[in-house]
């Protein structure tokens, strides 16, 4: 098992989940985030952190098409090691549903 972020975090990118990651699995694009599946040890202490519940078990039903978005963005998006502010337009966005159209590819620019 490992966790997934799934698209509540489209245009939000809070980073709670990353300060309290004890394995440094996530990875950073332009309004995303998300979880290398070959690094997650399981741990589970992201998931209550994420103030969008965009974290989720992979054993969820539906979630196979997210799990595949994390593993394959994971790959070239550079690994995100501290919490920062989440984006700026983050509260806008908490409540829209259906945000996948949303995501960006790109890589975070810090």
């Amino acid at each position: 098992m490992t966790y997934v972020v799934v698209e509540g975090c489209i245009n939000c990118k809070h980073t709670d989940c990353v300060a309290v990651c004890p394995v440094d699995c996530f990875y950073e694009g332009e309004n995303m985030l998300v979880i290398h599946p070959d690094e997650c040890i399981d741990c589970g202490v992201c998931e209550p952190e994420c103030p969008e519940d965009a974290i989720r078990p992979d054993t969820e039903p539906g979630l196979g098409g997210w799990l595949a978005i994390n593993a394959e963005l994971a790959q070239f998006w550079p690994v995100i090691l501290e919490q920062v502010e989440p984006l700026l337009d983050a509260a806008t966005w908490k409540d829209v549903p259906e945000k996948g159209q949303y995501l960006s590819r790109r890589a975070a620019s810090r």
